[in-house]
């Protein structure tokens, strides 16, 4: 397979489970909103974060502190979740971590199902 094409389609398998995580751990925190809010936050969650990562980590890695990177990129996330979930701090924290350990686990297993790349 083209190595284009087998990078989009584990994008897009990798988006909707970020999305399914969300949307069921959203539901748990007693959110209403629907599975296409949980795609947007997925998706939007995504790119600021490898942007803010991107942008910073040159800069961080100079200073000896690429873990400031990974910091900044998660805080970019964090405000979109809040955002887009109209949230307070809070619950905005406790669903990001609830969310990055179960997306640990599921990436976890993954890879032995014959998948690549992180989730």
């Amino acid at each position: 397979m083209d190595p284009l094409i087998e990078t989009a389609i584990l994008f897009v398998l990798s988006l909707l489970i970020s999305a399914v995580i969300i949307y069921i751990v959203t539901k748990i925190f007693g959110e209403t909103e629907g599975f296409g809010t949980a795609l947007l936050a997925a998706f939007v969650g995504a790119i600021i974060y490898t942007a803010l990562y991107y942008i910073f980590g040159n800069i961080a890695d100079l200073a000896g502190l690429k873990w400031a990177a990974s910091l900044l990129g998660g805080l970019g996330w964090l405000v979109a979740l809040r955002m887009l979930y109209k949230i307070g701090w809070l619950k905005a924290v406790g669903l990001a971590i609830v969310i990055w350990v179960i997306s640990a686990i599921v990436g976890y297993f993954l890879p032995s199902l014959g998948t690549t790349g992180p989730l």
